[in-house]
């Protein structure tokens, strides 16, 4: 499975942005998909994700509410829709993919990163 992560940049606090996912190699329907962001100098952070059908997402406390998870089967591409951006929001964002249906989820499939830039 290839994970082509994008649409990140700079944007200012409080705007929007949003980042796409777009997966190859499998059947993308068989996939559940999750986002991800690191700090500089810190862990991956665990921050959305959403399973097979879409009828199920997650979201850790710091997104929750600015935050959503979708996806487009039949593109073949999950997207990160990111509103009410903080400066803390500043990371590289990474997707990633799961060929279980619903949680719990164990990512083994990762795209590139793409760099989420929040000025204040």
């Amino acid at each position: 499975v290839q994970l082509q992560a994008s649409g990140g940049g700079l944007v200012q606090a409080g705007g929007s942005l949003r980042l796409s996912c777009t997966a190859s190699g499998r059947n993308f329907s068989m996939l559940s998909m999750g986002w991800f962001r690191q700090f500089p100098g810190k862990e991956r952070e665990y921050i959305a994700a959403i399973n097979w059908s879409g009828d199920s997402t997650y979201y850790s406390d710091s997104v929750k509410g600015r935050f959503t998870i979708s996806r487009d089967n039949p593109k073949n591409t999950a997207y990160l829709q990111m509103n009410s951006l903080k400066p803390e929001d500043t990371a590289i964002y990474y997707c990633a993919a799961d060929p279980r249906p619903y949680y719990p989820y164990e990512f083994v499939y990762w795209g590139q990163g793409t760099l989420v830039t929040v000025s204040s």
